[in-house]
């Protein structure tokens, strides 16, 4: 028999889609991944770890679930071309956004995010968007397709405004194609050495932020179940921050958490990313 997982476990408080300020929408995709696959059971696994969180946040003093979260079943995407499990997260975003609600996409590969902007942009005319990843994702195509994971950044660009932070891999294509391109760029380098780049995004941004986090843009350290990770990312300690810092005086209108490619066995990764969406509803939330 079939269980479905709701993210925060039995121990919160079943809240009705009509009640919830907050939905979760879990992605189950990863047609187009690269070198480690296994995107596809992102979602499920965020769900399971979640059902293991105490539920009151120490830093908020609040028990966040009590805002109320509601968790939609998987969506049904196994097996579409990118372009239609795009338009079916678009579909579902864009009605949870039509209710007044937060909608939150747990992937799957990092291009369900461009059906969320996309949908968002309908609503919120000068979203911008906060965009974490280790890698640039500015490819116009890859494999054989404009909308690869490789290519989610390039498309949201064509969709909205948008920050890139904690980068720290790019190809020669996409050196170039950034020339003279007007993107805030805060790569690692650049925050090493720049305390204040925080200051610098955040005047960046509009008024409506919609907020991407590749799992890859954490180091390996603390983040080993992604399909490409890279040396030298952000700290748990050091993104939050970073995001506290960046959304003071912003209305955040959804956030996705992509690319955690869980490797069995190891359920840390899992747990962290469960931690970190339920962190991000927090901040968001009254």
């Amino acid at each position: 028999m079939f269980i479905m997982l709701l993210f925060g476990g039995s121990d919160s408080k079943i809240t009705s889609f009509e009640d919830a300020r907050t939905v979760i929408v879990p992605v189950p995709y990863g047609e187009t991944v690269t070198y480690m696959t296994g995107t596809e059971n992102g979602p499920s696994a965020i769900l399971e770890a979640s059902n293991n969180m105490e539920l009151f946040d120490e830093e908020l003093n609040k028990e966040t679930y009590e805002t109320g979260i509601h968790t939609l079943p998987l969506l049904e995407v196994s097996g579409l071309k990118p372009e239609e499990m795009i338009g079916k997260v678009e579909a579902s975003v864009s009605d949870i956004l039509k209710h007044g609600k937060m909608p939150v996409v747990l992937g799957g590969e990092h291009s369900v995010s461009i059906g969320a902007v996309k949908a968002v942009k309908d609503i919120y005319k000068d979203v911008s968007v906060l965009y974490f990843d280790a890698h640039h994702d500015m490819r116009d195509s890859y494999g054989g397709s404009r909308y690869n994971h490789a290519c989610v950044a390039r498309r949201v660009l064509e969709i909205a405004p948008l920050a890139e932070v904690g980068v720290r891999s790019l190809s020669l294509a996409e050196f170039d194609f950034l020339a003279g391109k007007d993107i805030k760029i805060i790569n690692m380098q650049y925050m090493m050495k720049n305390p204040g780049w925080h200051d610098t995004v955040r005047e960046y941004l509009s008024g409506h932020v919609y907020i991407s986090i590749d799992m890859d843009v954490f180091d390996p350290s603390i983040m080993l179940s992604v399909g490409t990770p890279e040396p030298g990312g952000m700290l748990w300690q050091d993104f939050l921050a970073s995001v506290r810092n960046i959304i003071k005086g912003k209305k955040i209108v959804g956030f996705d958490a992509v690319e955690l490619c869980p490797i069995k066995g190891i359920v840390a990764p899992d747990f962290m990313a469960a931690k970190l969406i339920y962190k991000l509803i927090g901040y968001t939330s009254p």
